[in-house]
This record gives C-alpha cells, structure tokens and sequence, in this order.
C-alpha cells in the first residue's frame, strides 16, 4: 500500500465492487466529499468532476487515505458549497435522545428527532461502509450496513 498524506483538495479515486470508479474530494476539515459520479474506467480529467453534484460529506478513518486504500489520483480547489455552514447529529442510544453538532465550530446542542431529520449522522466511516453506500445508492436499494441510523439516506 502507498503511503499519502490527507491533502485539502485532493481527489482520491474508489473502486466499487470491479463495476466502477467513484471519487471523493479530502475538504479543509479532512472530510470527505463524494461526488454523485461513476465511471467504468478511471478519470483521467477531473473538470467533469466540478459540475457533479456531491452525494454526501462525511469523516472517515484516516487510514483509509494515510496507507493508501483510496488513492490520491489528483486534485482541484475545493467547491464552496464545502465550507457553506453544516450541521450533523448525534444519537445516544442509551437515552434515545438528538443532538445538533455544528461541523465548523464543534458547538452541540439538544434537538428532537425531526430536527436531526435529513441530516448526516456523525459517525467515523470505514471503507467498507462508504464502499456499500456508495454501491446501494447507484443500485436503488437499501444499504442494511446502516439500518442502525434512525433515518434512510
């Protein structure tokens, strides 16, 4: 495996099942952003990538980058719909209760669960776990790695 550094803007290249290629962009809060974009062989122009529209943001662990399971292909400035405000939640499981994480300040605050309704779950991803999100979404069906989040994607 390679060795990378997590670089702002960097794009990195996913492998879905030997189907296709999806890509993700490293954001200044070392996130990810995926776009809503596959392809059978790699991209080697990454402008069709700036138009695409993101399918989602979220953190992952950091050696998914750092040992080279994603690779760094190539990079580009980082859209500004990224550092637009975001909010995520958290759930306790063990008092079924909501909170608000605001993703630039790290400020939380208590919510209901309609609130948290159709945002990001604050979780750390795995590779797999992107890997099985990124394959449902594109195949219609739902992904059962995340039937522990109260809400559908």
């Amino acid at each position: 495996m390679k060795r990378q550094q997590e670089t702002p803007g960097a794009i990195v290249e996913i492998r879905i099942k030997d189907l296709y290629y999806c890509y993700a962009q490293i954001t200044h809060l070392r996130e990810l952003a995926f776009f809503d974009y596959r392809s059978e062989t790699p991209l080697r122009d990454f402008s069709v990538l700036e138009d695409a529209p993101i399918l989602f943001i979220i953190k992952t662990h950091k050696y998914i980058i750092t040992r080279g399971i994603w690779l760094k292909v190539g990079k580009m400035p980082i859209r500004e719909e990224v550092f637009a405000p975001r909010k995520k939640f958290i759930r306790n499981s063990h008092t079924n209760t909501y909170s608000l994480y605001d993703v630039e300040t790290g400020e939380i605050t208590p919510c209901s669960k309609e609130e948290a309704r159709g945002l990001e779950c604050t979780v750390i991803w795995d590779y797999g776990s992107v890997e099985d999100r990124i394959f449902c979404h594109y195949n219609g069906t739902k992904c059962v790695r995340h039937e522990y989040l109260p809400f559908d994607f």
